[in-house]
């Protein structure tokens, strides 16, 4: 199932070279679950210390896992949003069928 997560990193307990170095570390692991499938689309907000994310999982646990562990700056981050998401196709055909 697809989720759509807005994702704040609790900068203020690094100092700027930490914080890099732990995002440096982040982005690898974010990029390798990139390429595994887990992470469908990742976006960096301009300007914000941010990132949006588009996850593949097959339950909000696996999420939670992730989240809670799997990441370097698992313990600095905080879910700001996290939506359940569907495809518009899907959605477009109930549509044409009028929910039936």
């Amino acid at each position: 199932m697809l989720y759509f997560l807005k994702v704040r990193v609790d900068h203020q307990r690094f100092t700027p070279e930490e914080l890099w170095d732990q995002w440096e570390k982040e982005a690898e692991v974010a990029l390798s679950a990139k390429a595994r499938g887990s992470i469908v689309a990742l976006y960096k907000v301009v300007g914000q210390r941010r990132v949006l994310v588009i996850v593949n999982m097959e339950s909000p646990e696996e999420i939670d896992q992730a989240l809670m562990a799997a990441l370097p700056l698992a313990h600095y981050e905080e879910v700001e949003e996290i939506l359940p998401l569907r495809s518009y196709e899907s959605f477009a055909d109930d549509v044409k069928r009028r929910w039936k």
